[in-house]
Parts: structure tokens; C-alpha cells; sequence
């Protein structure tokens, strides 16, 4: 009788358990509709979250807390230690104690937890470091050494130079439409990160590469379209060999692949959108200005360009007075 009672207790556990799991599951598929439909979070950056906080929930589930309520700040301080452990990078642990305290707090929002107990905990402070960026005169070089006349060249040549000319990034080079292109004004109207619009100038070199691709390049790529490709590559800029609109994943290959003329061989578009905004900072670019091109909300995101242009200003001092020399 008694072994009896031990069983339908174990099994009890067990519903419970699975239940408290299964309403973690579903917190978690509600928690990923609220970034993207009212945060605007893109896929990719809803998925990023998805994976972070699914291995917070295994993190849980193998310390048998089965409930938002019994989570406390030293379960998240020994998550934030599993993580350390892993040799993971202060700004990875910081990312996903981030996505830890955005979770709870929508869980709280919900009425699904009476607190939040991760905004008690600190992440560690993640080391400064300056962006890779390219001089003046290794942007001329690599640019100047990708000369291809095909279409898909056209293209390619085009995208390095909006790249450079205009600050952008790659997934936004990739989503721009035909009908984004006002290239008579002089500006493009770019979809960023939360599918935030903003103008952003073109002219000079960027503004030819990308006509003589528009002429001459995107209409034998466009020819190469399936049926399957619909409207969407009717209306994308950039287009894939197949007619398609051009991936992320191209745009990296590119750049790296341009990065080899400079020796370069880990280049990333990102390298590029710094490049740019450094450049124009030492040619005496408004930071104001510099925020709208480049699309950042906050003004201390272009803290670490002026951190940059710091030490460009240290090497003139240097260079030119008389007294540093004594």
C-alpha cells in the first residue's frame, strides 16, 4: 500500500513537472511573438533569443526548478557561472544574461512570475574593444583591384561600394527594393534593425557602381529568374545568379573574397560600416549626422568612433608639434 502511494506520488511529480516545463515551452513561443510583432525584432534576431533562452530553460530544468516563481538570483548567478565555465566570452555571458532578464520580465508583464529576479544580477563587463578598420588608402586598393565586367561582377562591385559609400549593413544591402532607390534625389530609404526606416545620402562613386549595375548588370541577372522567385526578386536590387534576391551569406563570401587584394582575409561587411564612419568622422562629420546615416537610436553607440578618432588625433599632434618632439 504504501509502495503504492510512493508510485502515484512519483507520477504526480512527474504531470506536474512536465506541466511546469510545457507552460516554460509556451511562456517562451509567447515570448518570441512579443519580439517580433511588438518589439519588431527580425527572425534572425527572434531566433538568437530563441537559442539563448532554450539553453537557460535546460540550465533550469537540470537544477529541477520547474517554475518562473523559483527561479532566484542565485539560480541566474550559477547559470552565469555554467556559462563562464564554458569559455564563452564576456559579451556572449552578457547577451544571454540580457535575453535572461527581457524573458523575466515579460513573464512578469504576463502575471506568470512575481518578480524578476535577474535584473538583481550583473553581467560581467565585457573588455572595450575597437572595431577592425581598413585606412583610406587599403578602401582604394581593395576597390580598385575588384574589377569584373559580368553582370554578377556589376553587382558585387556595386555592393562594396554601397557598403563603403553609405554605411550600411549587410542585411540591409540585401532587403533594399528597387523602389527604395531615389538615386535622382541622391538617397536611398534603408529598412534597419526593428525594420526601422531611414534616408541615408549616396553619390560620388557608390551612385555610379550602383547605375551601371541597375543598366547594365541587374537585367541579364534578372533573366535568369524561375518562376518560383515570385515578386519578391521582382522587386529586390541586389539578385543572385538564379535571379533571386541575394543572401547574407553572399555578401560575406564577397567581402571576404575582396579583403584577399589587401591581405586582408578575414574582412567582414561590418569592417566596411566601420570603415565608414571613422572616415567620415576624421573629415569632420556632425556626430548628429553621423547617427541618422548610420541608424543607431542610442548616441553612445558612436562612443568607440570617437575613441577611434582620439588616437587619429593624438598621431597628428604628434606629427605636427614642434614642443613633442623636444
Amino acid at each position: 500500500m504504501e509502495e503504492s502511494a510512493k508510485r502515484k506520488a512519483r507520477r504526480s511529480g512527474s504531470r506536474l513537472k512536465e506541466r511546469a516545463v510545457f507552460e516554460f515551452e509556451n511562456a517562451l513561443d509567447e515570448y518570441m511573438s512579443h519580439l517580433r510583432i511588438e518589439r519588431g525584432a527580425s527572425p534572425r534576431t527572434a531566433e538568437a533569443y530563441r537559442h539563448d533562452l532554450e539553453g537557460y530553460l535546460a540550465f533550469l530544468d537540470s537544477r529541477d526548478v520547474d517554475s518562473p516563481d523559483r527561479v532566484t538570483r542565485e539560480v541566474i548567478v550559477a547559470y552565469e557561472g555554467s556559462l563562464a565555465e564554458e569559455g564563452l566570452a564576456a559579451t556572449t555571458v552578457r547577451r544571454r544574461i540580457s535575453a535572461v532578464r527581457g524573458y523575466h520580465k515579460f513573464l512578469v508583464r504576463e502575471g506568470l512570475a512575481a518578480g524578476n529576479p535577474a535584473e538583481a544580477v550583473d553581467a560581467p563587463r565585457a573588455a572595450e574593444r575597437l572595431p577592425d578598420v581598413l585606412s583610406i588608402e587599403e578602401v582604394g586598393r581593395m576597390l580598385d583591384a575588384y574589377i569584373d565586367e559580368r553582370p554578377s561582377g556589376l553587382r558585387d562591385r556595386a555592393i562594396l561600394e554601397v557598403l563603403y559609400g553609405c554605411g550600411l549593413r549587410a542585411s540591409e544591402i540585401c532587403g533594399l527594393n528597387l523602389d527604395n532607390l531615389y538615386l535622382d534625389d541622391g538617397f536611398l530609404r534603408v529598412f534597419g534593425k526593428g525594420s526601422k526606416e531611414r534616408i541615408v545620402p549616396i553619390a560620388g562613386a557608390a551612385e555610379r557602381a550602383l547605375r551601371t549595375y541597375l543598366a547594365e548588370g541587374r537585367p541579364t541577372l534578372a533573366r535568369g529568374a524561375s518562376l518560383g522567385n515570385g515578386a519578391d526578386a521582382q522587386a529586390a536590387v541586389f539578385l543572385n545568379q538564379r535571379g533571386g534576391r541575394l543572401g547574407r551569406q553572399s555578401v560575406f563570401n564577397l567581402v571576404r573574397k575582396a579583403g584577399r587584394a589587401i591581405n586582408r582575409y578575414d574582412l567582414h561587411p561590418h569592417t566596411l560600416r566601420h570603415s565608414f564612419a571613422t572616415h567620415m568622422l576624421k573629415g569632420g562629420a556632425d556626430l548628429r549626422v553621423l547617427q541618422e546615416i548610420l541608424g543607431h537610436a542610442d548616441m553612445s553607440t558612436l562612443q568607440v568612433y570617437t575613441h577611434l578618432d582620439r588616437t587619429h588625433l593624438h598621431e597628428e599632434y604628434a606629427h605636427a608639434h614642434p614642443r613633442d618632439k623636444m
